[in-house]
């Protein structure tokens, strides 16, 4: 069978990491997908011999996964086509919104998705770790508020990582993250309310990625961060990923459950 990975996206900084990524987890790379006027294109890694394709479905195959860190039209492209390809899809993609999160359910109908804004092992265990101490530090006693940090060129704000980590601090408290959520302040807000859950993002130079979440205590305060030196934590982890949907039945699944978290 013709096994190995499809990476769209193949040619951006994240592409070039999952390159390298997949060679150096031993994972064949049969598919590179950039832009149209790319087509033809060598891969810069070495070790790659495959050439940019202009689209995916020259590529299909069944026993084939596809990793995708591309734009939000070129995704939901992918997941809307689901049941026709078959192959499994670990989407890295950020800012698809509602149609996005519709677009994922139903592909999960058809074949596995693991659908994640960060697939660095790390972050994912941060998200253990925040929602556990959300459970433990209640919300009357401690003012929770989150601040990512990444490079001038990223599109989407807040990051995907950043509500991922308001989700899990809202599931620690038992709340919805909807009523509570903050998004940066300005003017006169007033007091902070109790309960309230802040989300900043900070924009700049070539931050590959930051994330802080505070717990403001009377007399004390616990901080959480996790600082990213270089995108192959994410693509390792997202390789890591492919290989665990290549033998699952379809589902929405996340890094939680590639972890064994779930």
């Amino acid at each position: 069978m013709d096994r190995g990975l499809i990476l769209i996206g193949a040619l951006g900084r994240m592409g070039r990491a999952l390159q390298e990524a997949a060679l150096a987890a031993g994972q064949p790379v049969v598919g590179l997908v950039d832009r149209p006027e790319l087509a033809g294109t060598p891969s810069p890694v070495d070790g790659i011999s495959v050439r940019v394709c202009a689209s995916w479905k020259d590529l299909v195959a069944p026993s084939r996964v596809v990793i995708d860190f591309s734009s939000p039209e070129n995704t939901l492209s992918l997941l809307l086509s689901a049941k026709e390809h078959r192959m499994p899809l670990v989407i890295g993609t950020t800012g698809m919104g509602q149609a996005g999160e519709d677009a994922l359910r139903e592909a999960s109908r058809h074949v596995p998705v693991v659908a994640a804004a960060n697939y660095s092992v790390g972050v994912n265990l941060l998200l253990e770790l925040v929602q556990k101490a959300a459970s433990v530090l209640g919300a009357s006693a401690y003012d929770a508020e989150i601040v990512e940090a990444h490079h001038k060129h990223k599109k989407d704000a807040p990051s995907g990582t950043a509500l991922m980590l308001a989700n899990a601090l809202a599931k620690g408290r038992d709340v919805d993250l909807a009523q509570v959520a903050s998004y940066g302040r300005e003017g006169i807000t007033g007091e902070r309310t109790t309960g309230e859950i802040g989300i900043h993002a900070v924009r700049g130079g070539s931050v590959v990625g930051d994330h802080w979440v505070n717990f403001f205590g009377e007399g004390e305060r616990i901080e959480i961060h996790h600082h990213a030196e270089s995108r192959r934590t994410f693509a390792d982890g997202a390789v890591r990923a492919a290989v665990w949907a290549s033998d699952k039945v379809p589902g929405l699944y996340t890094m939680r459950h590639v972890l064994g978290f779930d």
